[in-house]
């Protein structure tokens, strides 16, 4: 067991591997805190791949880690899509207003880092979205540098691109 995960456990907050069958909880997640930042995207295309979790995140080299709390709810979530050998997405990182502000979102940005960092991977690519700023300033603070890029999906206004 981690330091992460054994710090998660003691505050009520348990981090573990996604499976295909919290796909409808972590829906849930993305529906709640788009909505509060106005990011609205149900249905958006970019999700179609939480259909098959274990395909397109592990099986593909990548992982997805959701935050459940002490009944086991699922309260966040974030994951890791490669993109090429050496390029991983961090995408989807959304943690619901209840569980912020305990350091979940540092410990699973910290475990997401480590397992990039581990399957080979040389930098992490992500796109967000310009009213999510205490995620970006997490991003920020662990080195992510924005970046120009040609053409960002309708949902995003930011790119983000850390060198490991």
């Amino acid at each position: 067991m981690s330091s992460n995960d054994t710090d998660s456990r003691r505050a009520g907050f348990r981090i573990r591997p996604a499976g295909n069958a919290d796909e409808a909880a972590i829906r849930g997640v993305l529906r709640t805190v788009r909505s509060e930042y106005g990011v609205h995207q149900d249905g958006h295309p970019a999700d179609a791949n939480l259909a098959d979790i274990e395909q397109h995140y592990f099986r593909a080299g990548g992982c997805f880690e959701v935050i459940e709390d002490a009944t086991g709810r699922i309260v966040g979530c974030a994951g890791l899509c490669p993109l090429s050998p050496s390029r991983v997405e961090l995408c989807k990182m959304y943690i619901q207003k209840e569980a912020r502000g305990r350091g979940l979102g540092k410990r699973l940005l910290e475990d997401l880092l480590a397992i990039a960092r581990k399957n080979g991977f040389k930098e992490v690519w992500l796109e967000t979205n310009s009213t999510l700023s205490e995620a970006i300033s997490l991003y920020e603070r662990y080195g992510f540098r924005p970046v120009t890029c040609g053409q960002l999906p309708a949902q995003c206004d930011q790119a983000y691109l850390l060198k490991l």
